[in-house]
Order: structure tokens, then sequence, then C-alpha cells
């Protein structure tokens, strides 16, 4: 286990944060993660409204279309259109 020199020989947060994450993805399974995310997204979803979400879906998309290019769209509409 590295310690951070910096910080008088205790964890970072980044480290305990990873340590952390994978001791419990050693004891959970999917479904864990399931429930916990369908949680999550019920209490966000009592928490905003529609306009919150459409602002989201469009920062995600500018996003995605600035670091993807013509054929990752066409990629994805193939796809789309197997389903």
């Amino acid at each position: 286990m590295a310690r951070n020199n910096d910080n008088n020989g205790k964890m970072s947060r980044e480290e305990a944060g990873r340590m952390g994450g994978e001791a419990t993805a050693k004891n959970h399974d999917k479904e864990f993660y399931q429930e916990i995310g369908r949680k999550g997204g019920e209490a966000t979803s009592k928490n905003h409204d529609r306009e919150f979400y459409q602002e989201i879906g469009q920062k995600g998309g500018e996003a995605t279309s600035e670091s993807h290019d013509k054929e990752f769209y066409k990629e994805i509409g193939r796809k789309g259109g197997k389903n």
C-alpha cells in the first residue's frame, strides 16, 4: 500500500477512495450496484425537474459531439438499428 509522502504518512483521499471501491467490489455483485443505481436515480428524479434532465442531456450531447467524429455516429446508428 503506497502512502502519500506529502501528507505526513497518511493515505490520500484518492488512495482511500480507490481502496474502498476495490473492497466494495469484492464484497458485492452486479445486483448490488443495480439497486444503488436505481435508488440514486429515484432520489435524483424527486429532487430535479424536467429542465434539469434536458440541460444535462444537452451538455452530454455537446461533449460527445466534441470528442467523436461522423464515423462514431454511423456506428451507434447501425447498432441501434439492429436492436
